[in-house]
């Protein structure tokens, strides 16, 4: 099954691509093919290549040659949050494994990029029973005071919910226990969540990890700010930890959270955007 679902994917990349290595413009000129049957035709010429690449990654001397890369990339580096020391390693790393692998063109361009670090985080349950709530802030989310936030919990599945209980939630955590529908959609309450709670008087956020499947393991990313809105801290938490205080809440049963996070922005740092080509045979001025 592995093997038929990394064809796919291969199948899939090589398609996208075709167009481009045929030479012809992705613009819908007059070289752009006009019919199905054109396509098709297109792309059932290059059969005998794309078998020969899938071949050679699922079976050949490439096969698991991108998860060996993968893990060690990540064994290695680890996480490499904008503006760490983390991403300038990486990009040593990867400028160096470009050379190595002979791409063309292997630079390097100067570019500012936001520095954020995350500091010490944690968040307790204090109501109805003490428990660790594990917690990752989102990207440029603001810091608690150094007391931390100790306030009730107001738990939502959705803006629209948050927005018709807007009264009760003055003053409170929000809890965001969101129905996962696609990465696409779902992630939405990551990036407005606290933005949204601000609106409505929130003291701070908590927004179930956009994922479809947890093992009590927070999946945190950016979030955005509006300038006519109060900043509010902003963290994820675990798919099982937001179920749980959904069903509290559900209960009646009254959920205080204490919230303590030492993020801090800093002025944006220098680091590169890592560039290298393949150059065409055919048409090599082409980018």
């Amino acid at each position: 099954k592995k093997r038929k679902k990394m064809k796919y994917v291969f199948l899939i990349f090589f398609m996208n691509l075709l167009p481009q290595y045929a030479g012809k413009s992705l613009r819908r000129d007059d070289s752009y093919p006009k019919t199905f049957e054109d396509i098709k035709n297109d792309i059932a010429g290059y059969t005998g290549i794309a078998k020969a690449i899938i071949d050679l990654a699922v079976y050949g001397k490439a096969q698991n040659r991108s998860y060996e890369r993968l893990s060690g990339f990540a064994d290695t580096i680890g996480p490499r949050l904008s503006g760490s020391k983390n991403l300038d390693a990486a990009i040593k790393y990867m400028f160096s494994a470009l050379q190595e692998d002979r791409l063309e063109n292997v630079h390097l361009e100067p570019v500012k990029i936001p520095h954020w670090e995350r500091g010490e985080e944690f968040a307790m349950m204090l109501e109805p029973r003490n428990h660790s709530i594990a917690i990752l802030g989102l990207g440029s989310s603001v810091a608690t005071p150094p007391e931390g936030i100790t306030a009730e919990v107001i738990v939502v599945a959705s803006f629209d919910e948050l927005r018709k209980r807007a009264q009760e939630a003055k003053g409170k955590i929000v809890v965001y226990n969101e129905p996962f529908i696609s990465y696409g959609e779902t992630v939405r309450y990551r990036s407005q969540g606290a933005v949204e709670a601000a609106k409505v008087g929130a003291v701070a956020s908590l927004i179930r990890s956009v994922a479809s499947f947890s093992i009590h393991s927070p999946h945190t990313g950016w979030q955005n700010y509006q300038p006519d809105v109060p900043q509010i801290p902003t963290a994820c938490i675990s798919v099982e930890d937001a179920e749980m205080m959904s069903r509290m809440s559900f209960r009646g049963t009254k959920i205080v959270v204490h919230l303590k996070m030492g993020a801090k922005t800093y002025p944006d740092s220098p680091s590169f955007n890592t560039v290298a080509e393949i150059v065409g045979s055919k048409y090599p001025e082409q980018v």
